[in-house]
């Protein structure tokens, strides 16, 4: 069975003060929830279980689930204290290590990417994680990735003061178990900033012209509200 891990246990404090009371995962895009966007993207790719890490408002994440019937198993990893990133891919290690790929979503992130698409992707490379990655307008906030002809990444900097490129990861990764190896044993531990770079060279690079925005401010939290175009080709659950 495919499956997912979809990161949804920051604090969300740039969106204050609307995640005063509610968590970053479950503001509204248009009416629906952006953790509702993203599983109804993972059903239509064909995942068939998620792993959500959940922090903030955490209660609030277990209801929603509880309620949601939309053809995904689901469990929450529950963090008292934040994991990092790549601190929530290790501790679950379990939930993946029987997998030949997974794939892993940062649940702050909008985006009507075809997921389908890039597993496919993946599958054609021999590497350890392939990363959707995107054109953006201010490289310094973003993780940045340099890649060779053959596109694979040959460099990657989290929120560069000099970026050499303007080619940004997007939050979206296809990975083997394999990727867990690499992460540092100390917590937390950030996939940009103490696992990606130790993967140079043994992951590819795969650029979409997909929508995409990170959730993260206000200001693009509005921009959300006025540009969303939906899901491609998705039935709302």
């Amino acid at each position: 069975m495919l499956k997912a891990i979809l990161l949804a246990a920051g604090n969300g404090t740039r969106l204050r003060p609307l995640t005063n009371g509610t968590p970053k995962c479950l503001l509204p895009i248009q009416g629906t929830p952006l953790l509702q966007v993203w599983l109804e993207s993972c059903k239509a790719a064909g995942i068939g279980e998620v792993l959500i890490n959940a922090h903030a408002h955490a209660a609030q994440v277990h209801k929603f689930v509880e309620d949601w019937n939309g053809g995904i198993k689901l469990q929450i990893a529950e963090e008292r204290e934040l994991l990092g990133s790549a601190g929530t891919l290790a501790e679950n290690r379990g939930f993946v290590a029987d997998e030949k790929e997974f794939f892993v979503l940062y649940g702050d992130v909008l985006t009507n990417l075809d997921l389908r698409s890039m597993l496919e992707f993946h599958r054609r490379r021999d590497v350890i994680a392939s990363l959707a990655v995107h054109r953006v307008a201010d490289p310094k906030r973003c993780g940045i990735v340099g890649v060779d002809e053959q596109g694979m990444v040959q460099s990657f900097v989290e929120k560069p003061e000099h970026p050499e490129s303007n080619l940004a990861f997007s939050g979206v990764m296809v990975a083997s178990p394999n990727l867990l190896e690499f992460v540092p044993a100390e917590r937390p531990a950030d996939i940009g900033f103490h696992l990606l770079p130790k993967l140079l060279g043994k992951m590819a690079a795969c650029e979409i012209d997909a929508y995409l925005l990170d959730i993260g401010t206000l200001e693009a939290y509005e921009t959300a509200q006025k540009t969303w175009p939906g899901l491609r080709g998705v039935a709302r659950t």
